[in-house]
């Protein structure tokens, strides 16, 4: 992964040595998430690498913590496949409908995983984690977008501890399915997402202390 957010001499974001990793947090195939990720990913210009992930459909265990107790290897094919391609992408999307005013329980375990991977000998997943870009997607039944703040905070913080960049959080308004095409606004926002320019994530006390210094 590389540490800055490459720009062309243009000011326009440079995509030449990126590539995409989409994982899909839905229980519900074709939800409302997935199609506003997939509306953002067909703004990435052409030849782009993507990888879509759907953890719905894999054999994945729940995360069982063994960070003081087991340092081995994955085990598990499935662990070992998402291990390669998390660390292996430029851009982590994250694409989950908001539950409960947070990820998806699909989401939430995958995310539990990356504390495992932290202490598996040689992957050295802090260090190739740091200087990429997480980017999450969600679709929510209320129109005050303002009720998905759990699941901002919890991505953005994620994205500080590793020393990630975070791109935020395209939100659209859809219940039933296919509802949030409905959501013209969203689907425009969707067209440039990725164009945005990703600040180095931190956690609130560091904005408060580089807030204090200027």
């Amino acid at each position: 992964m590389t540490l800055d957010a490459p720009r062309t001499p243009h000011g326009r974001p440079d995509f030449s040595d990126r590539s995409f990793l989409f994982v899909l947090g839905s229980s519900r195939p074709d939800g409302n998430s997935e199609i506003l990720a997939r509306a953002a990913a067909a703004g990435l210009p052409a030849g782009v690498p993507q990888r879509w992930i759907d953890l719905n459909g894999l054999d994945l265990p729940d995360f069982q913590d063994g960070r003081h107790e087991i340092t081995g290897a994955p085990t598990g094919a499935t662990e070992r496949m998402l291990l390669d391609a998390t660390v292996e992408a430029t851009d982590v999307v994250i694409v989950s409908p908001l539950y409960w005013y947070s990820l998806s329980a699909q989401a939430k375990r995958f995310l539990d995983y990356w504390s495992g991977w932290l202490n598996v000998p040689g992957s050295d997943f802090k260090e190739r984690m740091a200087g990429g870009t997480l980017w999450g997607v969600t679709a929510l039944a209320h129109s005050e977008h303002v009720v998905a703040d759990g699941l901002v905070t919890s991505l953005s913080n994620s994205a500080a501890y590793l020393r990630m960049r975070f791109g935020g959080v395209l939100m659209g308004t859809g219940s039933r399915p296919g509802r949030v095409r409905a959501d013209t606004a969203a689907m425009s926002r969707a067209e440039t997402f990725f164009h945005r320019e990703a600040p180095p994530a931190r956690f609130p006390y560091e904005e408060e202390a580089v807030e204090a210094v200027a």
